[in-house]
Parts: structure tokens; C-alpha cells; sequence
């Protein structure tokens, strides 16, 4: 009976680093220490707004905490503000209240509030219901306490710096590439003999759960994009933000390709129910090229999920023997093909759709082709940095051309130092 208490427990250490126990602690620690702020500054007794702020902009990354918390005090600040030139204008009757919840929440989109929208007429109805001897105090309360909560989240937050959440989405990465990995080793096993539909129907269902193991992986790559943002410890937050987004692109086509291929496996199983889908010596090349693929497919999450140079490297190079391996059997594989539909022109169609998967699946882990998607997408995301942040882009213009000027007028020192000597 002991052990079953304390297993719960030593499972909660041992996962200290998930972003759930994380965002538990986190959020807990800092609505107490907002709570014990708000004590000394605000005039209410029990000045839990600052608690529940914090609990709300307490997040397991730094980016995130301030884009919380700078919603939620626009959201306060407008419902506030919205609620106050009512009050003293008329007091609460049921079209008062209308009109107040209506103007709060409009204005809540126009200060961009975001998900805390409501949070601009939940406030405008706590301000509008107190007598107009109380408004100002009460405003004054509800806007302080939001303050003291978004304030200690964001300290909290920039003191203990959160955790970069890299590893969990290099993790979910490598599981969803271990999934197709497994998907094209079946896919060439079900290629060899008699294939019954209920098998290649089941891998075509195994295909397009990728779809939801896909959007699984989003939700921790966002994750760990928000960690890289704004953290101090990260150098190269966005070189390390495109690798795994490019990266998590390129494997979300392979899996639409893999979907495709299943769906014209199980065609073919559904024309031949009594005969092997291909010949012996075809099936065995499939099986050697989808074989392939899938060690291709593995190299690719590898590559995109190490950090480390001298791992990179090797992962680079496995892919690129995995992808002239996987192209010398699609070759082989295509004249094969060719003449056993010459011979028997049955589902000549499906046959041409195999090797025009197999190449779309191969272009897109091109080691080239990957490299000069990951310069664009670098390029681009410069650039539209610098368009949102024109004062920073002058600024740095600015300090470019001082630059420049200094190097030329040094150079013009050192060309009448040499003549004077």
C-alpha cells in the first residue's frame, strides 16, 4: 500500500521537466508571491485579482508570460476605463449593463486583448456594479492588482528563466518519424506475395493517423519555438526555430505521400484478390526501396533534432547513402515496371503512381533542397523582422553607416601615417 502512495509522487519528480509539472509549480509559486504583494498595496482585505492574474500569465516560457500578461493588463485596463465614463454618467439598470458588456468588448479586439477579451467586460460589470462613491477606489484596486500579478509572473519568469522545450519537440519529432518509419517497412512487406484488403486497408488507417500524430508534434514545436523567443540562454533562437519548423514541413508531405501510397497499395489489393500484388522480383525491389526510405526518413528527424556538429554530420551522411540507396532501386525498380506492363497492362496507372510517390517522398528529403528551403525561410523571417521593427531597422542602419564611416576614416589615418613615414 505504501509504495502505491508514493509511486504518484516519485513519478512527479521524476517529470519535473514535462511543461505541465512545470507550469504546476511555476503558477503556484508565483500567485502566492503576488497574493503576499498585493497584501502590502492594494486597500482590499483579500486582493485575489493579483493571485488569479498571475495564475493566468504565468506561462513555461518566457514569450508566452509576456504576451499574457501584457493581454490581460490591456484587458483590465479598457473594461476599466470603459466602465468608469459610464458610471458616472448612469448607474446599473439592465441597459446599462448591455451597453457597458457591448463597448467592453469591442473595445477588448481594438487593444488586442486577445483571449482575454472577456477579461475587458468582466471588469467593466465589477466596476459598474459599486456605488459611484466606490468607483474610483475600486478601479484603482482592480487595476493595481492586475498590475502586481502580471508584474510578479513576468519577474518571476525572467529570474527562474524557464526551461527550453527543445527536447520534448525533438523528442515527438523522432517518434512521429519512428511511426512512418515502421508505415514504409510494412508498406514493403505487404508488397511481397498475397496482400489480403483487410491488411492494406489496416495500414492504410495506420497512414492517416499521421494526421493527428502530426498536429500532436505542433503543439510541442510551438512550445519549444515560444521557449526560444526572448530567452536569454538561447543564442540562436532562430536558426533553431526554422530548423525544426522546416524540418517538421518537410515530414508532414512525406506524410500525405505515405497516405497516398497506402491508398494505391490497397487498390491494387483490391484488383488482384487472388495473385501476389507484383512478381518475386519486383516485390523484392519495393521492398528494398521502401526499405530504404524509411532509413532515409529516420536520418532526416535525426538530422533536424541534433544539436550536436559531429552528430549532425553523421546523420547527414546516413541520409545521403539512404537517398542513392532509395534512388538506385526506384531506377531499377521503374524499367521493371515498364516491362511487366508491356506484358500485362492491368492497373498500369497504379504502378506509375508507386514511383511517382516514391520520388516525391525522396525530393523532399533531398539534403540540397533542404538547405536552400532553411537559407529562404531564414531570409524571409529576417526580413520580416526587421519590416515589423522599422525603429530597430534604422537603428541598425544608423549604427552601420557610423561604422563604415569610422573604418573609412581610419583608413584614411593610416594612408598619411604611410605617406608622412
Amino acid at each position: 500500500m505504501r509504495q502505491a502512495v508514493t509511486d504518484p509522487l516519485l513519478n512527479l519528480v521524476r517529470r519535473h521537466r514535462e511543461p505541465v509539472v512545470a507550469q504546476t509549480a511555476r503558477s503556484t509559486v508565483a500567485a502566492v508571491m503576488s497574493y503576499a504583494v498585493a497584501l502590502q498595496l492594494s486597500s482590499e482585505a483579500a486582493p485575489l485579482t493579483a493571485p488569479l492574474t498571475a495564475l493566468l500569465v504565468t506561462q513555461v516560457t518566457l514569450y508566452t508570460t509576456l504576451r499574457t500578461g501584457v493581454r490581460r493588463v490591456n484587458a483590465v485596463v479598457a473594461g476599466v476605463l470603459v466602465s468608469s465614463g459610464f458610471s458616472a454618467l448612469v448607474g446599473l439598470t439592465w441597459w446599462s449593463l448591455g451597453v457597458v458588456i457591448l463597448a467592453a468588448l469591442i473595445v477588448g479586439r481594438f487593444v488586442k486583448a486577445g483571449e482575454f477579451v472577456p477579461e475587458t467586460a468582466i471588469s467593466a460589470m465589477l466596476v459598474l456594479g459599486v456605488t459611484q462613491s466606490q468607483v474610483a477606489a475600486m478601479a484603482w484596486d482592480r487595476i493595481l492588482e492586475t498590475l502586481i500579478g502580471a508584474i510578479v509572473g513576468l519577474a518571476f519568469n525572467v529570474l527562474f528563466v524557464p526551461p527550453v522545450w527543445v527536447q520534448p519537440a525533438g523528442d515527438a519529432v523522432l517518434d512521429l518519424s519512428g511511426r512512418m518509419n515502421r508505415l514504409l517497412v510494412g508498406l514493403g512487406e505487404d508488397v511481397r506475395g498475397f496482400t489480403p484488403v483487410s491488411q492494406a486497408a489496416d495500414r492504410l488507417h495506420q497512414a492517416r493517423r499521421l494526421d493527428h500524430d502530426i498536429v500532436e508534434v505542433d503543439v510541442e514545436l510551438r512550445r519549444a519555438e515560444d521557449s526560444l523567443r526572448l530567452n536569454p540562454r538561447v543564442r540562436e533562437g532562430l536558426l533553431s526555430r526554422v530548423v525544426l519548423r522546416t524540418g517538421l514541413d518537410a515530414l508532414e508531405i512525406c506524410a500525405v505521400v505515405l497516405r497516398t501510397t497506402a491508398r494505391t497499395v490497397t487498390d491494387l489489393a483490391k484488383k488482384r484478390l487472388d495473385e501476389p500484388l507484383f512478381s518475386e522480383e519486383i516485390a523484392e525491389g519495393l521492398q528494398e526501396l521502401y526499405v530504404h526510405m524509411a532509413g532515409a526518413v529516420e536520418a532526416f528527424a535525426l538530422l533536424i533534432t541534433t544539436p550536436v556538429s559531429a552528430s549532425a554530420e553523421e546523420a547527414e551522411d546516413r541520409l545521403v547513402r539512404e537517398l542513392e540507396a532509395s534512388r538506385a532501386s526506384r531506377d531499377v525498380i521503374a524499367f521493371q515496371l515498364l516491362d511487366k506492363v508491356r506484358e500485362h497492362p492491368r492497373q498500369w496507372q497504379l504502378h506509375g503512381a508507386l514511383l511517382a510517390e516514391a520520388d516525391r517522398l525522396l525530393d523532399e528529403l533531398d539534403v540540397e533542397k533542404r538547405s536552400q528551403r532553411l537559407w529562404e525561410e531564414l531570409d524571409r523571417q529576417s526580413r520580416e523582422q526587421r519590416e515589423k521593427n522599422p525603429v530597430l531597422r534604422r537603428i541598425r542602419q544608423f549604427r552601420s553607416r557610423e561604422r563604415a564611416r569610422e573604418r573609412e576614416q581610419e583608413e584614411e589615418r593610416e594612408l598619411e601615417w604611410e605617406e608622412e613615414s
